[in-house]
């Protein structure tokens, strides 16, 4: 059985790797980190690696100032990354996709109006503009969700927008309106499936942007609560003794680096496989 183009795709099978490892880990915590989370060990606080001299083969990342394991707090922050990764991306998917399609399409005053509101938009830093408005929501995964779509869908508009025009102007797209396509027809059946490897890209990217956002918010207190373990958290509480134990600032560090690294590796390739006009360029 032959692979699909882009299953061939160093980048998309390296990024598709890692992201599995990290969506693995996730959804499997309970069963592979090897204490709770949120266990304290007073007696056994800011321990070393266990390769390291006075590590602890209990505890292999050793442990945080409270005494938590280390390795199993990374295994559970990556639920709260990939869930946001998944859940935000999705969300600002939608929103922005359905209005690009409508001003790309529609183009005229619904066209401006759209173009004006993603302008006055993406006028607001995006890190503030997110913390400004979990000030209003509130903390809570789902308030972090919420706020990452509401900044983030002015990415997937303005980029798509442009391509519903050039989409727009092709004439099998304008042999279905003569034939009697309705305007939603023309748009599902016609302009979405040119759009959707587009699409399926900036949503990979966005990924990786919204657990870099996640972690800012979990890194200044307006992400989920302190019980819930995150690596934006963990890296705020480790900076206070980060001469003591750099590896607890490092161990979240890294996995934040390589889960984003792993998206943007996967958009990239998907990019350079799904997107027609450089396959033809390349051939």
């Amino acid at each position: 059985m032959r692979l699909p183009h882009w299953m061939r795709s160093a980048r998309v099978l390296i990024g598709l790797s890692i992201i599995l490892v990290v969506a693995l880990a996730a959804v499997f915590a309970p069963l592979l980190a090897p204490h709770d989370p949120n266990d304290q060990n007073l007696i056994a606080t800011l321990l070393p690696p266990a390769w390291l001299p006075g590590g602890d083969p209990e505890f292999l990342l050793g442990t945080d100032s409270l005494g938590r394991d280390v390795l199993s707090r990374l295994i559970y922050g990556a639920r709260v990354a990939m869930t946001v990764a998944v859940v935000a991306s999705f969300g600002a998917m939608l929103l922005g996709g359905v209005l690009a399609h409508v001003a790309g399409y529609f183009g005229g005053r619904i066209d401006w109006l759209i173009g004006r509101i993603v302008d006055v938009w993406m006028s607001f830093p995006p890190v503030i503009l997110s913390l400004i408005l979990m000030v209003g929501l509130g903390t809570g995964l789902r308030n972090v969700i919420l706020a990452i779509i509401l900044v983030d869908w002015t990415r997937f508009c303005r980029v798509l927008r442009s391509e519903v025009l050039v989409v727009r102007r092709r004439d099998y797209v304008t042999a279905a309106r003569l034939i009697g396509f309705s305007h939603w027809r023309t748009i599902t059946r016609e302009i979405v499936p040119a759009t959707v490897p587009l699409l399926i890209t900036l949503m990979s990217l966005e990924m990786g942007i919204a657990v870099i956002v996640e972690a800012i918010l979990s890194f200044v207190g307006m992400s989920v609560s302190a019980d819930t373990p995150a690596w934006g958290q963990m890296i705020a509480d480790a900076r206070q003794y980060v001469y003591q134990s750099s590896w607890n600032l490092i161990f979240p560090i890294l996995a934040i680096f390589v889960t984003v690294f792993a998206f943007n590796l996967l958009g990239d390739g998907l990019r350079r496989t799904l997107d027609v006009r450089l396959t033809a360029v390349r051939t």
